[in-house]
């Protein structure tokens, strides 16, 4: 688990690189486009959704990418219209776009060790 300091620098980097070079959401799984229209909520939207990523709503990461070793993920939760929504993230290569892997209500309940009641 990273700390709250660690977080927080990565969604620095995060967002700085999101701004500049934009994102690239993994629509070719099924459940992440089925988000969007179970939410009735758009691809601007969902950006907005990931743009306003604080550390409170951190749960993991980072994680090693069982695909891309160079890669780490780290996972945030977002309630949307009720729901809680599972996000993965991560910076993807130098140069290039920031990546969303996932977008979908959250299958099981999130840890939120950040979040104040």
């Amino acid at each position: 688990m990273a700390n709250e300091g660690e977080v927080t620098s990565f969604l620095d980097t995060f967002k700085i690189k999101l701004r500049f070079w934009g994102v690239l959401f993994l629509d070719n799984r099924s459940k992440n486009l089925q988000a969007l229209l179970d939410l009735e909520i758009t691809r601007l939207e969902r950006r907005k959704i990931i743009e306003s990523l604080v550390v409170s709503d951190y749960c993991e990461g980072p994680v090693d990418d069982e695909k891309y070793e160079e890669r780490k993920l780290w996972i945030f939760g977002k309630s949307v219209k009720g729901q809680d929504i599972y996000i993965k993230i991560t910076l993807g290569i130098e140069n290039s776009n920031v990546i969303c892997i996932s977008f979908h209500v959250a299958e099981h309940p999130l840890n939120f060790p950040y979040k104040k009641n």
